[in-house]
């Protein structure tokens, strides 16, 4: 009996004993130690950082009140420089953050590092060279007079002594001016002196001839008179803080034009005229107009 009663308390040791190391692992299993738990955020660190997300993002500014070039309708940014912006960022591997304002903030905002481009038919001149880096020659523009067809008005030599509307900051006031016209009235956007001129608040509108051809064509009492004034060029406006941006949208532009996308653009918003084509690597030192002579 004392054997047995020996045998017994031996087994029931041995018996606590599995347990407790079956135990011992269950516990190990179901509970890492901290070490392994932390191993979790370091796995997701390796993710992409929003900067790194946001590497190749080019903040735009447009002024959307230059139709067909930029205009926006329901809410929503469109034109001629819109579908170019966005082609040339696909093709240069860029995205496109556009926001908008008014056409005399944008260069105050590319210098400032708020926007990295700006597209708003802006003619390339030397004293806005000296301000912002451009782009390659995208459009061969020009200034006109536009009046309503019952003026007497049929030239610009017509605007002496006579109230001429036009947009604020642009060419067109640099252009009157040396022609000796003096009662201008600048407006902050062109829509604003259509409607002066539809209104009678001005004799004529002087600003870029594909705008002012836009508005006559949906505004039948009203006609462009004089033909071209200046032969003038858009660019698009990049910061000089990103000059390698400078390169990139360039190489953009040409396989933009390659594509043939350009063209199918003159198609859409200008019926498939073509006068404002420019070839390819025109660049801005070869066509700023020079306004920085007094």
């Amino acid at each position: 009996m004392n054997m047995n009663h020996k045998s017994y308390l031996t087994l029931l040791a041995t018996g606590t004993l599995v347990a407790f190391a079956l135990t011992g692992c269950t516990s190990k299993s179901a509970n890492p130690p901290a070490g392994d738990q932390s191993k979790k955020p370091a796995e997701a660190g390796n993710q992409a950082k929003p900067s790194d997300t946001n590497a190749s993002t080019i903040h735009v500014a447009a002024d959307t009140t230059f139709p067909p070039f930029e205009s926006e309708v329901g809410g929503k940014v469109q034109g001629f420089d819109i579908d170019m912006i966005n082609a040339i960022a696909k093709h240069a591997n860029l995205t496109v953050d556009m926001k908008t304002m008014q056409f005399t903030g944008l260069i105050p905002a590319l210098q400032s590092g708020q926007v990295d481009v700006a597209v708003a038919g802006i003619t390339v001149k030397k004293s806005r060279m000296a301000a912002v880096n451009f782009s390659d020659a995208y459009y061969k523009s020009g200034l006109s007079v536009i009046t309503k067809t019952t003026s007497s008005v049929k030239s610009i030599d017509d605007l002496k002594g006579k109230l001429v509307g036009t947009k604020k900051g642009t060419s067109s006031v640099d252009l009157l001016k040396s022609k000796g016209i003096t009662d201008i009235k600048q407006f902050d956007n062109i829509d604003a002196a259509y409607s002066a001129l539809a209104s009678g608040g001005v004799e004529a509108v002087l600003f870029d001839n594909p705008v002012n051809l836009n508005y006559a064509n949906t505004n039948k009492d009203t006609h462009v008179v004089g033909g071209l004034l200046t032969g003038e060029y858009y660019g698009i406006a990049i910061s000089k803080n990103k000059p390698e941006l400078q390169k990139k949208i360039n190489d953009g532009l040409k396989a933009f034009q390659d594509s043939g996308e350009y063209k199918q653009l003159f198609d859409k918003y200008f019926g498939g005229d073509t006068a404002g084509m420019v070839q390819q690597g025109t660049t801005p030192e070869s066509v700023a107009l020079d306004d920085t002579k007094k």
